[in-house]
């Protein structure tokens, strides 16, 4: 499998410099990479309306027109799993970065060694991202990538699994639970919720990033809030 990973830059220098680094960290762990490269956020966004399926983006900030984070904000509102890093001569957008995920920001003039600890961080959160569950549903498997799951919640013997669909099986929450892994947390008898969806909790209940409210069971509160905690 090769790893597609689109570097952003309207300094023809500056992509060059980044993409001769991607290779040689390839080449270093040998990893099968497709590399493309864009001169503006604006290129870049025209390729991505017809082609989504990116593992990395490298994203420089000030270009042009549309800035970096601007991009990665159109990016993220359908693609959870895609790894951004930015690669900036500029530190004053840090504090935007944590509304797009970003992975990391790398200050200009990159340090390869730096850019190759971070590109190892970020394969091995695709890596992560790439999980699937397997639901067989009418003679057929479906396979939903953990990161699109939002919750499952139990209505009598069955477990409804919400995620950018929802698929409902006659399965115990129990048996989900041993499939998942440690981004879901069980509160209580009826609820798993992806720790990475959730944007508020309270007493009575836990908010989700699409704003979609769940009951919270008596007592599920502060070992919620540890589990978040322990995930950041």
């Amino acid at each position: 499998m090769a790893y597609r990973i689109a570097i952003v830059d309207d300094n023809k220098k500056d992509l060059e410099f980044v993409q001769n680094l991607l290779t040689r960290w390839s080449s270093d762990r040998q990893v099968s990479v497709q590399t493309a490269l864009f001169p503006s956020a604006e290129s870049f966004l025209f390729h991505y309306a017809e082609d989504k399926a990116w593992d990395i983006l490298l994203l420089d900030i000030e270009m042009g027109a549309m800035d970096g984070v601007t991009m990665a904000k159109q990016v993220r509102r359908d693609n959870e799993a895609v790894q951004i890093v930015f690669v900036t001569g500029y530190s004053d957008y840090i504090a935007e970065g944590y509304e797009v995920a970003a992975l990391h920001y790398l200050m200009k003039p990159v340090n390869g060694e730096k850019l190759f600890t971070v590109l190892d961080r970020a394969l091995e959160k695709r890596k992560q991202e790439e999980r699937c569950l397997n639901l067989e549903l009418s003679g057929e498997m479906v396979r939903i990538p953990f990161y699109e799951i939002r919750y499952l919640d139990v209505r009598q013997n069955y477990v409804t699994v919400h995620g950018r669909n929802e698929y409902t099986v006659k399965r115990s929450l129990g048996e989900f639970e041993k499939e998942l892994d440690d981004r879901f947390y069980r509160a209580g008898r009826s609820l798993i919720v992806n720790l990475k969806h959730i944007q508020r909790v309270t007493r009575t209940e836990v908010r989700l990033s699409d704003g979609t409210a769940l009951p919270l069971p008596r007592g599920a509160y502060e070992p919620l809030n540890r589990a978040i905690i322990a995930r950041t």
